[in-house]
């Protein structure tokens, strides 16, 4: 059985998530409040998957997360639940840690499809093997990466384009293509979101090297490896 911590301050949605989850034979604890939700996580290392409100008392689900990637790793994935829908907040809950989000009120379809592939690929890191080009390498287990012995400190999001980017080396990558792909996401195209993550990537993967790796291809999307 797989286990979920689900941190939800509104009676309301807690039950309703909690027992569509049951139902479907996940094991779900519930908690109220941000530190009850940190307190479990210290307490409990079994947990399969964190679906953490944004805004709760005690301590936010961004405190949360941050918290859980700075003392735990990346190993665990957290889907954040948030009433906010602009680009800032989305950003936000990513740089905190957060796999992934959904904006309430959502449909519990989407979300368990949602923790269904995070779980997959929370399964296929754990077995896919190290990626190295360029003088550029990448640890799927660990989410390290680093260029020429230097270690490049990156949140899951700026980690998970980076590893699309270099598997899919040479290739001409839309943004609508790295939204569906990296963020899980068919949604409207005029977000900046992989613009914005593109830029994270630029100034931590190639400031400071005289060869750049990722590369833009205007009016279409980005490309990593040899300038085109």
């Amino acid at each position: 059985m797989r286990h979920i911590l689900l941190a939800e301050d509104e009676p309301g949605i807690a039950d309703f998530v909690s027992r569509g989850l049951e139902s479907f034979g996940y094991g779900v604890d519930c908690v109220q409040r941000g530190d009850e939700a940190w307190q479990r996580l210290q307490e409990r290392r079994d947990y399969d998957l964190v679906l953490l409100d944004i805004r709760m008392p005690g301590m936010t689900g961004l405190d949360v997360c941050r918290r859980l990637r700075e003392r735990q790793g990346y190993a665990l994935p957290v889907l954040m639940l948030t009433a906010l829908d602009t680009t800032d907040d989305i950003v936000l809950g990513l740089q905190a840690g957060a796999d992934d989000y959904m904006v309430k009120p959502f449909r519990f379809t989407e979300l368990l499809a949602r923790i269904a592939a995070l779980l997959r690929r929370a399964d296929s890191y754990r077995r896919a093997a190290p990626v190295s080009l360029d003088g550029l390498s990448i640890d799927a287990a660990s989410h390290k990466a680093r260029r020429e012995g230097r270690e490049v400190d990156l949140s899951v999001k700026e980690y998970r384009l980076l590893e699309y980017m270099m598997r899919h080396k040479g290739e001409t990558l839309t943004r609508r293509q790295l939204l569906r792909d990296v963020w899980d996401k068919d949604f409207d195209t005029n977000t900046n979101v992989v613009d914005v993550y593109v830029r994270y990537l630029r100034q931590k993967v190639d400031e400071g090297f005289d060869r750049k790796l990722i590369h833009t291809v205007v009016g279409v999307g980005y490309r990593f490896g040899e300038e085109a």
